[in-house]
């Protein structure tokens, strides 16, 4: 019976991720869900990443937590549309929250919807929401081992992203390490070094994002 109310609630939630897909894939809106765990950097990383976007796309964000909506607030000073989206207890979004929310951020040109998931590496891997690219953060101060103990996240993402670099010559931290650990659960998945802190890395992390809304254009 378990397994079964499982197979209904994500047939359910896949249902609604495919509806949001196919109306994303008509506009030319480019979709892409930011997961983490805890304290890992996606509020931070959104703002750099927000104030470069500034004049060059149309953006919306998603911010999900389980309660407070500091994350928004943090947010909303950059010109974009941004609501957040409370779960009350839930670890992950889901594709119903996202319908729900999406039509108080959408605008007639948007082009890159940006979704910062609840802090977990593990309930998000497993909800479509109608993304385009999942992309995993993982920062210098969690340990090189993040991708073995959660393989199914690096596993279903289209980038990764090491954030708080500016911290590694204070760390016992081995980058190359965690690049191989990345590689063995998906070879070839792009990896961005960032610090939000001083700006490196966020350039390159841009660039990837521009090309998302432009491919989608092109695919039209």
């Amino acid at each position: 019976m378990k397994i079964s109310l499982e197979q209904r609630v994500m047939a359910a939630n896949d249902e609604i991720a495919a509806a949001l897909r196919r109306q994303w894939d008509e506009r030319a809106v480019a979709v892409v869900n930011l997961v983490s765990s805890p304290g890992s950097g996606k509020t931070a990383l959104l703002e750099r990443t927000l104030e470069q976007l500034r004049g060059l796309c149309a953006v919306a964000v998603l911010v999900g937590d389980i309660q407070t909506e500091n994350d928004a607030r943090r947010l909303s000073g950059y010109g974009f549309r941004v609501k957040q989206i409370l779960t009350s207890g839930a670890c992950h979004l889901e594709a119903s929250m996202i319908a729900k929310h999406f039509p108080r951020v959408d605008t007639q040109d948007l082009q890159l919807l940006l979704i910062e998931n609840v802090g977990n590496l593990v309930c998000p891997s497993a909800y479509d929401l109608g993304e385009d690219a999942k992309v995993v953060l993982v920062s210098v101060t969690e340990g090189e081992d993040k991708p073995l103990k959660y393989p199914g996240i690096f596993r279903r993402a289209q980038a990764a992203v090491v954030t708080k670099i500016d911290l590694l010559p204070y760390l016992d931290f081995n980058l190359e390490e965690l690049r191989r650990n990345i590689a063995e659960i998906h070879a070839d998945l792009p990896v961005f070094l960032v610090s939000s802190r001083t700006g490196d890395g966020i350039s390159a992390w841009v660039d990837w994002l521009l090309g998302r809304p432009a491919v989608k254009v092109q695919q039209r």
